[in-house]
Order: structure tokens, then C-alpha cells, then sequence
């Protein structure tokens, strides 16, 4: 019987099951009441007295390994059975269509890398925003153009007071976030702040209500234009390659005194002039400025101790002359056509 015994296990041990049938079939050859070890346990009676010790136990163990191997297999098909084939039959054939990353998430994530490498670190905050941190806390008057409906996606208005502080709306740029770093940290703070922005305005080729936005700060002491200037033009050459020149505008921002507009030389023409640039060999690409220190009093930074700079730029903007792109609307189209130009970046 011990021999007969060794063979029903290797036997057990042999048997493929792979599917419902199988399994049945395993069940009724093995464990059923006509199955083979259920006829050895019949003839066990006939085992001398001195042998049935060791023979039972042998027995027993097979009988184990049988029912184990039985419960296992069939715990698995049920979870198959469950959870549906493996390979989804709708799928088309190989080879599959090589996906790529969408161009803002591309330029995006290259500007991150830009910055992250002069130690620049990564805030976000929220989207839904009140007035305090998106315009009264960044300086911005009572009677700011901006706080207009034209402007601003209001969500509800606290009170009827203008400019009421805890007005919550769409933010219209991430210096929000910018107002929330300096708000719990303080100096030195050298942050950048990539998400997306609202602004009330019409759809077209040059504009959208909805875009992305980075934006940079530093904050210390002894912070001059001079680093400023410093900081964009390595970021510049960077992005657009090492030929590239900037120059920097005055102009004015709430936020920012002195504030001025960086363009960079056009990468169409070389800085010759071009219907791109309109025949000036220039292309705005940001804006930026020293730190008002009304904003940093504001944010509980003592503006007589630090100084800093801050800058910003759409990353549509910065795409658009990245990679000659004439019509914004294209990035929120999911047009393949269109997406599959960046097959081969891989940021």
C-alpha cells in the first residue's frame, strides 16, 4: 500500500488544473467517494497491525496535500472568474501606438528642472482662493482693474463691501501661493509655484480663460536686481538655448517696484525680425521685479532686514515660443494630430 500511496502522490502533485472542468475532474478521480484514495482507505483494513501506524499516517498526508492542492485551485478560478479575463479583447493588435506626455507638462516640468537645479524648491496651493491672499495681500488697491468681474471668476461674494477680503474666487495668478509661503516661512525662501490660473476672458488664438502659470520668489537679505537679472538670463538660456539674449522693459505690477517685462531674442529669426515677432527681433516672455515691501510687511516679513525679487510666466507663453506654436487653443484640444509632434520628448 505504501508504494500505491507514493504514486497517488506524485500523481496529485502532476495534475494540472487550469479551468473549471479540470478541476472537477481532479475532485472526482482523487476525493470523491469512489475516488482513489478513498478506495485506499477502504483497504486499509487489510494493513497488518504493525503497519498501520505509519500507513495511516501516510494516508492521511495524502489526503491532505490533495485536498489543498483542491481548495487552492479552486479559491483562484473563482478570483479569474471575478475579475474577467486578462487580456481585454477590444485592445487593438500589436505593436500599440507609442503615447507622449501633453506639451505644457512637458515645458512645465523642464522649467521645474531648470530652477530645482539652482535650488529652487516647489509650492502649490489651492485654486479656489479668497480675496486677501490673491490681491489685497499683494498690494493690490481697492479699485483695481484686476478685482473687476471682467477679470476674476468670483465665487461667491461675503458682503456687499467691494473687495471684501473673504470674497472666494478662481485665483487669477499663483502669487497666491507665493503669499501662503511667506506667510508660515520666513526668509531665506526661494520657492517657484507652477498650476493653473482663471482669468474671465475670451477664447481665442492669444488668449484663454484657463492657463498655467510659474512663478518664482526669493526672498533674503541683500537681494538685488543685479540677481535677478542673473537668475532669468541663466533660466533663459536654459530653456531656449545658449545664443539666446534678454532684455528687461520697465513696466509695473502691484506686487513689484521696481517691475519690468523680460523678452527674450526671437528663436525664429535670430533677433533679425520676423512676422513672429513683428519685425522688432524680440518676444515677451515674463514679468518680474523686487518685492514691494508692502507685501512683505503684509506677510509678517520685516521688509527693512530682507529684500526680493519675484517673476512669472504663462507656460503656454513659454511653449508658444518653444516650439513655434501659433495657436494656443491647441493645447486643450487633445487633438492627436497635434500631440503627436512631442512623441519624442521625454520630460
Amino acid at each position: 500500500m505504501k508504494e500505491r500511496i507514493s504514486e497517488l502522490n506524485k500523481e496529485v502533485e502532476e495534475f494540472n488544473i487550469h479551468n473549471e472542468e479540470s478541476l472537477e475532474q481532479f475532485r472526482i478521480t482523487y476525493l470523491s467517494k469512489k475516488g482513489l484514495i478513498s478506495m485506499l482507505f477502504e483497504g486499509f483494513r487489510n494493513v497488518p497491525p504493525e503497519a498501520k501506524r505509519d500507513t495511516g499516517l501516510l494516508l492521511n498526508n495524502l489526503k491532505q496535500s490533495a485536498t489543498n492542492k483542491y481548495n487552492e485551485h479552486k479559491e483562484r478560478l473563482a478570483m479569474i472568474e471575478v475579475a474577467g479575463p486578462s487580456v481585454d479583447l477590444t485592445m487593438p493588435a500589436y505593436p500599440f501606438a507609442e503615447g507622449t506626455r501633453h506639451p505644457i507638462s512637458i515645458v512645465r516640468n523642464e522649467i521645474i528642472g531648470i530652477f530645482s537645479r539652482i535650488g529652487f524648491t516647489v509650492s502649490v496651493g489651492p485654486e479656489i482662493e479668497d480675496d486677501n491672499h490673491v490681491f489685497t495681500m499683494l498690494n493690490f488697491a481697492s479699485d483695481h482693474p484686476a478685482r473687476d468681474m471682467q477679470d476674476t471668476f468670483f465665487i461667491e461674494k461675503k458682503s456687499g463691501i467691494e473687495s471684501d477680503p473673504h470674497d472666494v474666487l478662481l485665483r487669477t495668478h499663483t502669487s497666491s501661493v507665493q503669499v501662503r509661503v511667506m506667510e508660515n516661512q520666513q526668509p531665506p525662501i526661494r520657492t517657484i509655484s507652477p498650476g493653473r490660473v482663471f482669468r474671465n476672458e475670451a477664447v481665442s488664438a492669444r488668449a484663454h480663460c484657463i492657463f498655467h502659470q510659474i512663478e518664482g520668489l526669493y526672498v533674503a537679505e541683500n537681494v538685488s536686481f543685479a540677481d535677478l537679472k542673473q537668475t532669468l538670463l541663466y533660466f533663459a538660456t536654459e530653456l531656449f538655448g545658449k545664443d539666446v539674449n534678454i532684455r528687461l522693459r520697465p513696466s509695473f505690477f502691484p506686487f513689484t517696484e521696481p517691475s519690468a517685462e523680460m523678452d527674450i531674442s526671437c528663436n525664429i529669426c535670430g533677433g533679425k525680425g520676423c512676422n513672429v515677432c513683428k519685425g522688432t527681433g524680440w518676444l515677451e516672455l515674463l514679468g518680474c521685479g523686487m518685492v514691494d515691501p508692502n507685501v512683505l510687511d503684509a506677510c509678517g516679513i520685516d521688509s527693512e532686514k530682507y529684500t526680493g525679487y519675484a517673476f512669472g510666466m504663462g507656460i503656454e507663453r513659454a511653449t508658444m515660443l518653444k516650439y513655434g506654436v501659433n495657436d494656443l487653443r491647441l493645447y486643450f484640444e487633445n487633438d492627436i494630430r497635434f500631440l503627436k509632434h512631442f512623441r519624442t520628448e521625454i520630460l
